[in-house]
């Protein structure tokens, strides 16, 4: 008696094909935008840099006499991004790991800190006493600070929507590319504020 010992495994030829990886539409498109309005806010912030610069060369103090934008909170509004930047991550990593309620914990605190570094915006705005009206400079300023809060805003939104996305179930290990596209976006506009804190709060 012979046995047929093969070490090679037969596949039928109605075995069904793979799925087709899905299409990263979502996190391209992001990233397209993030560079756009990377490539914008750095346009305004190079604009208000340059129109400093002539008024400094002219031996013209810059910010209207009396006023100082004070540093402690700037400092605490960058530290606070920081931690945020840190959270949103977390959020990519739970979703991976199939683990929702961190997802959902990370996404609350990510917005807890954003909201946190709009009040305390708010408070740096009645502190400086610079009256928006006043002059081009007082409105430039308030336009570079101001474009960030809506960068900022529009990052909490898209933050929101995957939350509540993640809420209903809808990503897994295997497709979380709207978590990612979130925190990639929410990281670009923390990077701009490190630009913003050097350029208007530092060198003011």
């Amino acid at each position: 008696m012979t046995t047929d010992i093969t070490p090679y495994e037969y596949i039928p030829a109605d075995v069904p094909a793979a799925e087709p990886a899905r299409p990263r539409l979502l996190l391209i498109a992001t990233s397209l935008v993030s560079v756009a309005v990377a490539m914008g806010f750095l346009g305004l912030i190079g604009h208000y840099v340059a129109q400093r610069a002539e008024v400094i060369q002219t031996g013209e103090r810059w910010l209207p006499d009396g006023v100082d934008i004070p540093l402690t909170q700037p400092n605490f509004m960058g530290i606070t991004v920081a931690f945020s930047v840190i959270t949103i991550w977390w959020s990519v990593q739970a979703i991976r790991n199939e683990d929702r309620s961190h997802a959902l914990l990370a996404y609350g605190l990510s917005l807890l800190f954003a909201i946190a570094f709009l009040a305390q915006t708010a408070y740096l705005f009645t502190i400086m006493g610079i009256e928006i009206e006043a002059s081009e400079r007082s409105a430039l300023l308030y336009g570079v600070i101001g474009s960030h809060l809506v960068l900022m805003l529009a990052a909490m939104g898209f933050t929101m929507v995957v939350g509540l996305r993640t809420l209903g179930g809808e990503y897994s290990p295997r497709d979380h590319d709207g978590v990612l596209s979130s925190a990639l976006f929410w990281t670009v506009v923390a990077a701009l504020y490190g630009v913003l804190w050097y350029a208007i709060y530092i060198t003011k």
